[in-house]
């Protein structure tokens, strides 16, 4: 996790850009234990031949690894807060699969803090969008507005 900061510098990060985390190999041997964790076998992600046959020309990442991926990622780039005594996901107020993430690519978020308030005393939400670009695509794998709340 990055530095942790105290209160008034974490409330002042609203509209500024957090950074952009290390680079995540998304490859075939992941797809494929992300397929046993779920029970998601759809051929398009794990069987390499019938994959060939589609418009993808392998097989690609489920969405929701990818999404799975905010964590280690933002591990990365969001700051800390000085004091907090845990920080839980609230959710996502939307997210949109934008371009499939063909095994063997890397993978990486570009964060920026949309809102940060007290939500009620002692409990801080954060809305953070994120951006999850491919490596050597101009699509984004994903675009998500993500929301945390911290116990301070």
């Amino acid at each position: 996790m990055a530095r942790a900061l105290p209160l008034a510098d974490y409330l002042a990060l609203k509209g500024t850009d957090l950074g952009t985390s290390d680079w995540i190999l998304v490859d075939q041997a992941r797809i494929d234990q992300f397929a046993e964790t779920t029970g998601d076998h759809q051929f398009i992600h794990v069987n390499p031949e019938l994959a060939k046959k589609t418009p993808f020309g392998t097989t690609i990442a489920h969405g929701y690894l990818t999404l799975s991926l905010l964590s280690a990622m933002a591990y990365d780039v969001l700051p800390g807060l000085q004091g907090a005594k845990m920080g839980v996901n609230y959710g996502l107020n939307s997210v949109r699969f934008l371009a499939p993430v063909k095994s063997g690519k890397r993978v990486r978020g570009q964060f920026t803090m949309k809102d940060v308030s007290e939500r009620s005393p002692g409990v801080l939400q954060a809305i953070v969008e994120v951006k999850v670009e491919i490596e050597g695509e101009d699509k984004p794998a994903l675009a998500a507005e993500w929301v945390t709340l911290t116990y301070i």
